[in-house]
């Protein structure tokens, strides 16, 4: 069982989500629709009856609505899916929400870590009505075929995605091991469109960016979302940085819309030595405290940078690192999203996320709607965002106005330290080394 936070980038809607086996009814299906389309939505609301958060379900019948769904007649599964979603917004909850296959097969995707595809993360330019590429994985099939950030994607296998959004051009290119994908590029001063053929492979979506800075040798780390490498992956980040001499650590989850719970906790433990990570309680009032259990991989100074799409699984590490004084928070609000969700495989492929406890940070904190605001707010221009975006990486640079608030909140904590131990002092706090040590992003 995992427990998943968020991943509703399109939204921006994080929640906290349990991947959990297909569990089977307490009460059986009745015979006349056990293959049919009204299984599905039997199944998906027991799983609601059995779990939902609020036990009154929004002060819903939710027995009647079973009657409702299973007493109609459906001529299709995509007609069963279309009453379900509306039975479940009832419950005025957009994180309990219905998956068909496609969606469930993507998230479970994202989450994993790993996915077949050529190696792109994209994005919906509004203004130009198309979807361009925000980061090209390093070393994947779009790298090597000299697809390039900002390059705008018009045609894949064929068809347009001047109607698709950013996350409906992705389905497209991903798609089953050693098949091939072929797109159509507009680039940036070029007057013609290039066509590209590439070969899906499975890749590995890595979370974290690394870079050491040189004077007062930050550690900088961006994580992208809490996936199932993201322990891992942080843990190898960290132990790089220290060999490399690192004084303190910049941890980035700007943008970052969640992920697993596991992985918010074992990184949370990471950086904190003792200490409340995260308290949950569930639909009967239950609590359960989730804490640091001496498996920390340093103590060096640190700072945490935010802002409103950081999310769930971020916030998670934000509150715990924030509230037990071990980290500075910079930049700007949180998204404030404190549901936990679990989500279950239903027997068809698709999927049914269904909100099953909330969450608070150690100082009892309930962040839903209002999120953590930073010990320093630094607010960014709409031309800065816009950069920053467009430019990923520009992010964690003298580019950057909100980590080089963090690198300053840090110096008089590296300055201290280099005293204590006979070194000199800080000479400049945001110079960049040349060299990037090595880039792990998705």
């Amino acid at each position: 069982m995992k427990t998943t936070l968020g991943l509703l980038r399109s939204t921006g809607a994080i929640a906290t989500v349990i991947l959990a086996p297909t569990l089977l009814s307490s009460r059986p299906a009745e015979a006349a629709f056990t293959d049919g389309p009204k299984a599905i939505l039997d199944e998906a609301w027991q799983i609601v009856y059995r779990e939902y958060v609020d036990d009154s379900f929004n002060r819903t019948d939710w027995v009647e609505v079973r009657q409702e769904l299973l007493g109609q007649n459906y001529t299709s599964r995509q007609a069963a899916y279309t009453e379900l979603r509306r039975a479940l917004r009832q419950l005025d909850d957009p994180y309990t929400r219905f998956l068909s296959p496609d969606q469930y097969a993507e998230l479970t995707d994202q989450t994993s870590g790993e996915i077949s595809g050529i190696g792109l993360r994209l994005r919906r330019d509004r203004d130009a009505g198309t979807v361009v590429v925000s980061e090209v994985i390093e070393g994947s099939p779009a790298d090597t075929a000299g697809i390039l950030v900002g390059d705008h994607i018009l045609i894949v296998n064929g068809r347009s995605t001047e109607f698709l959004s950013a996350e409906g051009t992705a389905q497209l290119l991903h798609g089953e091991t050693d098949t091939q994908v072929t797109l159509t590029i507009e680039r940036e001063g070029q007057s013609e469109t290039v066509i590209v053929s590439r070969t899906r492979l499975e890749i590995q979506i890595v979370s974290a960016k690394l870079e050491v800075l040189d004077d007062i040798n930050i550690g900088y780390i961006r994580l992208d979302e809490f996936n199932a490498h993201a322990a891992e992956q942080m843990q190898a980040a960290i132990a790089e940085l220290s060999e490399q001499g690192a004084e303190a650590f910049v941890l980035d989850l700007r943008n970052n819309p969640g992920g697993l719970l596991q992985a918010s906790i074992d990184i949370s433990r990471m950086w904190l030595r003792r200490g409340p990570i995260v308290r949950t309680v569930n639909r009967s009032g239950d609590s359960e405290q989730i804490s640091a259990n001496r498996t920390h991989l340093t103590e060096l100074p640190m700072a945490i940078l935010v802002n409103g799409e950081s999310a769930s699984s971020s916030e998670i590490v934000t509150g715990a690192l924030g509230d037990n004084d071990r980290a500075v928070v910079v930049g700007s609000p949180t998204f404030g999203k404190a549901l936990v969700q679990s989500l279950h495989g239903l027997s068809d492929g698709s999927g049914i996320a269904v909100t099953v406890a909330h969450y608070y940070t150690p100082n009892g904190t309930d962040i839903s709607s209002k999120g953590i605001t930073p010990d320093i707010q630094v607010s960014l221009s709409s031309d800065q965002r816009r950069t920053l975006s467009t430019n990923p990486e520009l992010m964690g640079t003298t580019n950057d106005p909100q980590f080089i608030e963090a690198v300053s909140a840090l110096e008089t904590e590296v300055t201290a330290a280099r005293r204590r131990q006979g070194l000199s002092t800080v000479s400049s706090p945001i110079a960049p080394t040349p060299q990037l040590v090595r880039t792990l992003e998705r």
